[in-house]
């Protein structure tokens, strides 16, 4: 019974055939898009990450010029730069929201529009610190070198995709641009 209710109901110990990937990443094309953000300076990764999302949390949440609530969206990223302190922490603007964001009352937080680009990405489980996320951009640097790849070796972006209390099935990524 209990095995019956985890497989049904929490997708948990369930048989699928076996695979794998042909590649260790993926190369995505995005459309410009609206982001929220802000750049918290001088910190640790970690400790950016954390008061931005606080920051960006609170944006959502109606500190903004129209006072409104806005979805949470995924993923939450963070732009890393080579030998930086500054970290620019990043919400996907819905879709909604996309021709007219509600502008920020905190003057760390801005409204940014990406252009299209193209991105390599490489994907992983667990529970994602700073160490793991820049061991797997330098797994995915690696990669893209030998493959003859261009792309932008100076900065990656980290995306987060769960909450902290997801416990299993985590999704995190690594992004390099390409040129």
């Amino acid at each position: 019974m209990i095995k019956s209710f985890k497989q049904t109901f929490l997708s948990l110990d369930l048989q699928s055939p076996r695979w794998s990937s042909v590649e260790d990443y993926e190369l995505r094309q995005y459309e410009t898009a609206k982001w929220v953000s802000t750049v918290i300076r001088g910190e640790t990764q970690k400790e950016a990450m954390r008061q931005g999302f606080w920051k960006l949390f609170h944006y959502i949440q109606g500190k903004n010029e129209k006072e409104v609530k806005i979805d949470m969206t995924v993923p939450v990223t963070c732009l890393v730069k080579s030998g930086c302190t500054d970290f620019k922490i990043s919400f996907f603007v819905p879709f909604e929201h996309q021709d007219s964001p509600p502008q920020p009352t905190d003057s760390d937080v801005f409204i940014e529009e990406r252009k299209a680009a193209a991105l390599f990405v490489r994907s992983f489980g667990g529970f994602a610190s700073p160490e793991k996320y820049a061991e797997e951009a330098d797994a995915l640097a690696r990669t893209l070198r030998n493959r003859g790849q261009p792309f932008h070796e100076d900065f990656f972006y980290t995306a987060g995709y769960d909450s902290p209390f997801k416990l299993f099935n985590r999704h995190n990524e690594v992004w390099y641009f390409k040129k």
